[in-house]
């Protein structure tokens, strides 16, 4: 599965706000949370259908959106 497969927008999830494919995990929240020093270990502890392609993804989509 390709990074960009990995995140999805729907008006119908989070208000439309990228999430991780099948779930509702807020790409903001990934970012947010690594910028304040959560690790990738963190993350998918307190996330557990969280992966590191989905974190790499969120990061790319983090670096494509600026």
């Amino acid at each position: 599965m390709a990074l960009n497969d990995r995140i999805e927008v729907n008006p119908k999830v989070m208000l439309g706000k990228p999430v991780i494919r099948g779930t509702r995990i807020p790409v903001e929240l990934i970012l947010r949370k690594l910028s304040e020093g959560a690790v990738e270990a963190d993350l998918m502890d307190a996330y557990p259908r969280l992966t590191r392609e989905d974190i790499q993804a969120a990061l790319t989509k983090g670096v494509v959106s600026r």
